[in-house]
């Protein structure tokens, strides 16, 4: 992998992981078209790094979000150990009532109860999803399911409750959007926002939820992956282009947050199913016609 190409490909993950159009669908499909040919294991390697680039971003933006969430998560913690001798006589009802009077430390076990979807089905289905990576023809049709979502969603969505209203069947019901999106070409932010949007939520507020929610399932995935990094004995000779892509994701993540939580505020989630659209069709066609 050359510099310019760890430019690009850090560039298009630092925009396409929080702009609802697929980052692991990019990073599948433009290779493909300009007909890149990388090592499987370095190529993993390079990826999960750019995703780490993204992660960096989630926590300049919000890092007095995560903080608070830390410190409540904490002080939940504290109260069931100071309740385990009274949990059964309060009931579970009481220990979930002691967490609902927290509300940072109730967001960030919203976020643990919403990632639990992601890390079962990755686990449970790791090879299906990575077979998926090297057929691009199926990568672009689910663009189409992209732009489907985010279409289906903003047509129907109520728009009108905040972070501070979501309840446990919310997160888990936007864990699972977050789950299928492991599929290359369903967008992780697209069908977390999505998945809010049809529970009622406010477009900027399930945006902020599924930029929190991101944190966990990326930091995980890449630990889990770093592994075949390592089992590469020639891995430290592509560490530059590695660290390109990782600051260009990094600083154009930081950029895209900013903008996506500022045009969510008024806009709308059309433009993305179109271009999802257009994307998805065009890579069919050539798919097709190669």
């Amino acid at each position: 992998m050359t510099i310019l190409q760890a430019l690009i490909l850090g560039l298009i993950q630092g925009a396409t992981e929080f702009i609802p159009v697929s980052s692991s669908g990019h990073l599948t499909l433009v290779p493909w078209l300009l007909d890149w040919q990388f090592d499987a294991v370095l190529k993993n390697a390079f990826d999960v790094l750019t995703h780490w680039g993204t992660l960096v971003a989630v926590v300049a933006v919000f890092w007095r979000d995560l903080w608070e969430l830390l410190l409540g998560g904490l002080r939940t913690l504290g109260g069931l150990r100071a309740l385990r001798a009274g949990v059964r006589a309060t009931g579970l009802g009481g220990v979930l009532a002691r967490i609902e009077a927290d509300p940072q430390g109730k967001l960030a076990w919203l976020i643990v109860v919403g990632s639990i979807p992601a890390a079962v089905l990755g686990l449970l289905f790791e090879d299906f999803f990575e077979g998926l990576f090297g057929t691009p023809r199926i990568v672009s049709a689910l663009l189409l399911v992209t732009a489907a979502l985010l279409a289906f969603s903003e047509w129907r969505g109520r728009k009108g409750r905040g972070v501070e209203t979501l309840s446990w069947l919310d997160a888990l019901l936007i864990g699972l959007g977050q789950a299928l999106a492991i599929a290359p070409g369903i967008s992780r932010s697209g069908a977390t926002i999505a998945s809010g949007l049809l529970r009622g939520v406010k477009r900027d507020a399930a945006a902020r939820f599924s930029f929190l929610l991101s944190t966990p399932v990326i930091l995980g995935a890449g630990v889990w992956q770093l592994k075949d990094l390592f089992e590469s004995p020639d891995w430290t000779a592509h560490l530059p282009p590695m660290l390109v892509g990782f600051a260009c994701s990094a600083l154009v993540g930081y950029l895209c947050i900013r903008f996506l939580l500022g045009f969510l505020r008024k806009g709308k989630l059309y433009p993305f199913a179109v271009y999802c659209t257009a994307a998805g069709v065009a890579c069919l066609v050539i798919s097709f016609t190669r």
